[in-house]
């Protein structure tokens, strides 16, 4: 399944997903929760793309949920709810256990099914003329644990349940204080300001990274749930790379490392 709704590109090694659908501010139908899976499994497979970008078309929306106008065709039915509820679940499980850093970046509105979307990747970076909600109560929508266990992380439980219960729109210095999103920018220096942060990122060590990514998914778990395992073993595979032989060489040569994620 294919759609112009959905655009990917890469620029160095950042791999950029759009969403393109401006006309509705960048609403999300089935086909495009497929397709942009799809995007990232082909990121997280090229070895040449370091930083996942996450974006809307246009500057008035990143994404602003799912595509309402769509719901007759996909989601009048059980059977179609539950097919879409599981296609857009699994983009976003597809994207929050890629093996690579993920940035959201974030312009205008950033509502319902974008809030998820966002929430999914490692970082959100905003402009200042954002704003973000969870209308799910004026829709008659319910959030579920994947749908809410993320928001509760950032934010806490009273500050989530305000969301739900409020449905209302927080702004961008809101969404910053609250610990929803990591920097705001101006609006006109949004795109450079993420690519130098995608570029920062880029030039470090995928390995070491990774081991980040995965521990601090770990500690998020319950203790019991929580793989030790696996994070001692990539610790272990960071201190026998030949990337750490050349971030020892560089230091001692007083350059600047080159990483190749092995």
């Amino acid at each position: 399944m294919t759609t112009d709704k959905i655009l990917a590109s890469r620029e160095g090694p950042i791999g950029f997903l759009v969403f393109n659908n401006p006309e509705r501010r960048n609403a999300v139908s089935l086909e495009m929760w497929q397709q942009a899976g799809e995007v990232i499994a082909d990121f997280a497979h090229d070895d040449s793309v370091r930083v996942i970008v996450l974006a809307g078309a246009g500057d008035r929306s990143f994404v602003s949920g799912a595509d309402i106008s769509r719901f007759e065709d996909e989601r009048a039915s059980a059977g179609a709810q539950e097919r879409y509820a599981k296609t857009s679940s699994g983009m976003r499980k597809i994207l929050r256990e890629v093996g690579k850093p993920t940035i959201a970046m974030i312009r205008g509105y950033c509502i319902g099914g974008g809030m998820s979307l966002a929430l999914s990747c490692d970082m959100r970076i905003c402009s200042d003329d954002s704003q973000f909600g969870i209308p799910a109560a004026r829709l008659g929508i319910g959030y579920g644990i994947e749908g809410l266990r993320r928001l509760v992380e950032l934010v806490g439980p009273s500050a989530a349940k305000e969301f739900i219960y409020t449905a209302r729109r927080y702004r961008a210095e809101e969404a910053l204080r609250m610990g929803i999103v990591n920097q705001v920018f101006p609006a006109q220096s949004l795109g450079a300001a993420v690519r130098e942060i995608a570029n920062t990122i880029a030039v470090n060590a995928p390995l070491s990274i990774l081991t980040a990514k995965r521990v601090v998914d770990e500690l998020m778990k319950d203790p019991a749930e929580r793989n030790v395992a696996l994070c001692e073993q990539l610790v272990k595979d960071c201190g026998a790379s030949e990337d750490f032989i050349e971030g020892r060489r560089a230091f001692m040569e007083k350059r600047k490392p080159v990483f190749e994620g092995r």
